[in-house]
């Protein structure tokens, strides 16, 4: 199986403090990886890692071949990494249509002089994008709110929406940062159906942080667990619930279905 990331002793120090130190990890193309752990123990920092928010002190990040350490956000995401945030940020005066199409905009063919100068590239390009973006927006069940204020949408919705946006842009690698955050029982089971869809209809490499134990075991086939920035246990769900260095780390917290 081919490796799409590879992680090689990665760290980053904010002044004194270590906050990500020698981590080694690996995600195989078509994988659904986990990554958990105690709240503060450095998941979201390997996420900007990944991404090009943060630049690693140490170590290296090759993505598809190609080592891509230092390279800024714009360009990680048009070597194909997307991902969503722990705290969603979508432009929420915009429509839920606009939202996804902004992604789109991205990987846009034609120029922005073709655009300014209105030749017909930039109608039909225009065209293909609105047409790929509600395509997106049929499979997540937002296309009937398509001129809806983002803002307007209930959360959960607002969830599905950053996933869709962030799907826009064709990625190879989807980061999911706590997406089942604050959402109800029924929303979470909605949304576990939904990423192994999605996975399964776009050929997606899946990293997925969260909270909710139930979900990470339900659907992920190896986990990774990172505690005061270091990883601690990897391996298939059975063997994580059943490793004492995680139940330590989480002092008794839920670690079982």
């Amino acid at each position: 199986m081919r490796t799409l990331l590879q992680v090689d002793q990665l760290g980053i120090q904010f002044g004194g403090l270590k906050a990500v130190q020698n981590v080694n990890l690996y995600i195989n193309h078509g994988e659904l990886v986990g990554l958990i752990g105690p709240n503060g123990a450095g998941k979201t920092t390997m996420f900007n890692l990944f991404t090009g928010v943060y630049t690693p002190t140490e170590g290296s990040i090759t993505f598809d071949g190609e080592k891509i350490n230092g390279l800024d956000p714009y360009k990680v995401t048009r070597k194909g990494i997307g991902r969503t945030f722990q705290n969603i940020r979508l432009f929420k005066d915009q429509t839920v249509l606009d939202n996804v199409k902004v992604a789109n905009h991205g990987l846009a063919k034609h120029t922005l002089v073709e655009s300014l100068l209105r030749l017909p590239s930039h109608f039909i390009g225009e065209a293909k994008m609105e047409e790929e973006s509600l395509a997106l927006l049929e499979i997540f069940s937002l296309a009937s709110y398509k001129d809806e204020l983002a803002k307007n949408l209930p959360y959960g919705m607002q969830r599905r929406l950053e996933i869709a946006r962030a799907l826009a842009a064709r990625p190879k690698l989807l980061l999911l940062d706590e997406p089942a955050a604050g959402m109800n029982p029924q929303e979470t089971k909605e949304l576990m159906e939904l990423i192994a869809f999605v996975r399964k209809q776009f050929n997606l490499t899946i990293l997925l942080i969260e909270h909710d134990m139930h979900l990470v075991m339900g659907i992920c086939e190896r986990i990774y667990v990172l505690d005061h920035g270091q990883l601690i246990a990897d391996g298939t769900p059975a063997e994580i619930r059943a490793n004492p260095k995680v139940i330590e780390a989480y002092l008794g917290e839920e670690v079982s279905e």
